[in-house]
């Protein structure tokens, strides 16, 4: 696996905190590590982006980022808006494939969800894990509306061919509701996939000592951890 696509199933679920996760998990395991970030939107030049927060998090990770537009938009509409270049799916890929050259794993993390697009020609995130033929793992939110755009990202990547390595909740609540701890049984089997992590919401706010400290517990051992899916179940689910 040198090179891994994360995306989402929408936005805000919580996919550069677990990128930053993996990438922890990575490097403990004595790996070198890329992070790509396909298009950051929304941030100024001066300002950090996804990237940036991964390398502060996760540690010494080689950064990369395609394109910056100014407006919080999908990339293809903010590119246009901005009179700038759209970044195509052949751009990513491209990028990704010469970071592994010099890494033993590549994170590309993407822009909301799998389907948003990036180029006039409706480029998106799936189009670059196709050209790549790269596993894609899907961040989504715990609670209620969670199982339709899952399953509808499951089928996607199905339907084109692609390996869904599997799911992680990007933000699990410390209280969680009713639907959220039923869905803890219901994302692996409408998504047909595992589930191969949780982490706590708020996690970004730790200190990166910390972070890096406890994404073990956050994520399965697919990824560098040691988080147990049915010892989570059992101890959330009603």
């Amino acid at each position: 696996m040198p090179i891994l696509m994360i995306t989402g199933t929408g936005t805000e679920v919580g996919k550069t905190i677990t990128t930053a996760a993996v990438a922890a998990n990575a490097l403990a395991a004595g790996r070198s590590v890329a992070v790509l970030k396909a298009a950051q939107t929304g941030v100024r030049p001066d300002e950090p982006g996804d990237a940036a927060e991964v390398a502060r998090l996760a540690g010494a990770v080689t950064t990369a980022e395609l394109a910056r537009y100014p407006e919080p938009l999908a990339p293809e509409t903010a590119a246009r808006r901005a009179g700038m270049t759209a970044v195509r799916p052949q751009d990513v890929a491209e990028a990704a494939a010469k970071l592994a050259t010099g890494h033993d794993l590549v994170l590309v993390e993407g822009a909301g969800g799998l389907l948003v697009r990036f180029d006039p020609a409706g480029g998106t995130l799936a189009d670059a894990a196709a050209l790549l033929r790269a596993p894609v793992l899907v961040v989504t939110s715990p609670g209620l509306g969670t199982l339709n755009t899952s399953e509808l990202t499951a089928r996607e990547l199905r339907a084109r061919g692609l390996d869904l390595l599997g799911m992680v909740i990007g933000a699990w609540p410390g209280s969680p509701d009713l639907a959220s701890r039923c869905n803890l049984a219901d994302l692996p089997d409408v998504t047909d996939a595992p589930l191969l992590g949780a982490l706590p919401a708020g996690a970004a706010a730790l200190e990166p000592a910390g972070f890096r400290t406890a994404a073990r517990d956050w994520l399965a051992p697919r990824l560098d951890g040691t988080w147990d899916a049915r010892a989570f179940r059992e101890r959330e689910a009603p």
